[in-house]
């Protein structure tokens, strides 16, 4: 789930490359490979150059609060595609930059735009791998979206990291593309009174002559939009209860740790059933960040969660949330994207994960919440292609409830044996991996007595909604596995 900015933010001009920094002579568009940049299709297409992969980024930061600076210097390790690269393209907002190496020698870059085009001293070789480094400093602040600044956002104590869909670049210089999926290393040094959390395994932290380095590694392939940091004045929770075996933290304002404790007092139970319904946890701990500003929805990265004040309540409020964010675990980080038209393969799945935490743990079963997400998009324009919506719908809320009714009738079409068993080997046999909706269709084939074609071309492929998902038996669909309530 994005990060939604307030009204301010939707008025902010153009927040990238206002100054730029020019070091050869090139247009501003820069040159493009028959291949060309972007992730396509409308969808984010000046973002990330498909032209090579990324690795492996090891960032080294250096944040002060107060005047919201950042000096970082930022090591990528990639590899080049099929053909050499005389030269290529990173994604970074307006920063002040200081030397640009490939393979520890100075290049050429021009920096307009958002884009930063290196120019290597020679030629990188078709599948060589190369490394980039670069220097840069500046105010980081959120760029601009057709949703408002998304991106690092200054809190009144703080700040904190929203990447999705296209925020990574205003923090780090990267390949800003989902499906290029990388390990990460993050180093950030801040003020020693500040907790900072960053999605990923604390390795280490130190700290001297006031200030505190946290070193964070994740090693499972991430995409650049799920990369976080929080930093804030927070009080440290955890190992929460440790089912599933699975270390889940949380960073908790002091003033809403009671409450947190009652709201988030089920996540270890959540752990327990998704592993179950959806295989093993796919990364090595779960973090959850509280802030002490309100946020309009919580934000989504690869082991971390954020949410705002608002959102804890003392009475589990949230509660929906609070699972929705944990599916997208397995749903959206770990089982990615290929490109953003295939959006509802994460906000669909999350959201009948909701429903099922509620069928479980005794609250209205999926098909009665069904019937009721069915007669609200009943009453709502019917001009959204689920399967390929356009651009600025991807965040929809119609995506989000119709992807999960989608899942619903899938589930009614297979009965819960074949259903329950086709959604864990889904998430476990592209686990780390990017996907397509054509992916999902053929993978549900697999499992379907019947052919399920004019099902999905309902769902996925025409504006107008298809009738309410009709179970197969009366009351609750069964699980696999025998209940006690």
């Amino acid at each position: 789930m994005r990060f939604e900015a307030d009204a301010r933010d939707t008025a902010r001009p153009e927040a990238v490359g206002t100054t730029g920094t020019e070091h050869e002579s090139v247009s501003d568009q820069g040159p493009r490979s028959a291949a060309g940049e972007g992730s396509g299709a409308g969808y984010f297409a000046t973002h990330g150059d498909p032209r090579y992969r990324v690795h492996r980024y090891e960032l080294a930061l250096d944040y002060r609060p107060g005047p919201n600076r950042l000096a970082g210097t930022a090591r990528i390790g990639a590899v080049a595609g099929e053909r050499p690269l005389p030269e290529f393209a990173l994604d970074l907002a307006d920063f002040r930059l200081g030397r640009v190496l490939v393979n520890g020698h100075r290049a050429r870059y021009t920096h307009r735009a958002g884009k930063l085009r290196v120019r290597p001293e020679t030629a990188i070789g078709a599948r060589a791998a190369f490394t980039v480094e670069v220097h840069y400093t500046g105010n980081p602040k959120p760029v601009r979206s057709p949703w408002g600044g998304v991106g690092w956002e200054e809190l009144t104590d703080g700040s904190l990291v929203a990447g999705q869909p296209i925020g990574a670049p205003s923090w780090f210089p990267c390949n800003d593309r989902p499906d290029d999926k990388a390990a990460y290393q993050i180093s950030v040094t801040a003020p020693s009174v500040y907790t900072v959390a960053v999605s990923g395994r604390l390795l280490t932290h130190s700290t001297g002559a006031g200030n505190t380095t946290w070193v964070y590694e994740q090693s499972a392939p991430t995409a650049s939009y799920l990369v976080s940091v929080s930093i804030g004045r927070y009080d440290t929770i955890g190992p929460l209860e440790p089912h599933a075996g699975v270390p889940q933290f949380a960073h908790v304002p002091g003033r809403l740790v009671p409450r947190f404790l009652v709201d988030f007092a089920r996540q270890p139970e959540m752990m327990t059933l998704f592993e179950e319904l959806f295989g093993p946890y796919p990364f090595g701990e779960y973090t959850v960040v509280v802030t002490d500003d309100e946020l309009d929805i919580p934000i989504e990265a690869q082991g971390l969660a954020t949410f705002g004040a608002n959102h804890v309540d003392g009475a589990r409020g949230a509660e929906r949330l609070v699972a929705h964010e944990l599916a997208h675990q397995w749903f959206g980080n770990s089982v990615g994207l290929a490109d953003w038209r295939h959006i509802w393969l994460n906000e669909g799945f999350a959201r009948y994960a909701e429903w099922l935490w509620a069928e479980r743990s005794g609250g209205r079963s999926a098909a009665a919440q069904a019937a009721v997400e069915h007669a609200q998009l009943g009453a709502l324009a019917q001009d959204l292609l689920l399967g390929a919506p356009r651009p600025k719908l991807i965040f929809d809320e119609r995506i989000y409830a119709r992807g999960a009714l989608t899942v619903h009738a899938v589930r009614c079409a297979l009965g819960d044996a074949d259903f329950f068993a086709m959604l864990r080997d889904w998430a476990t046999a592209h686990r780390h991996g990017v996907v397509t909706t054509e992916d999902f269709t053929a993978h549900v084939a697999r499992y379907a007595a019947r052919p399920l074609t004019e099902l999905f071309d309902a769902w996925l492929y025409d504006e107008v909604l298809p009738p309410l998902p009709q179970q197969q038996r009366r009351g609750r669909l069964g699980w696999p596995w025998a209940t006690s309530g």
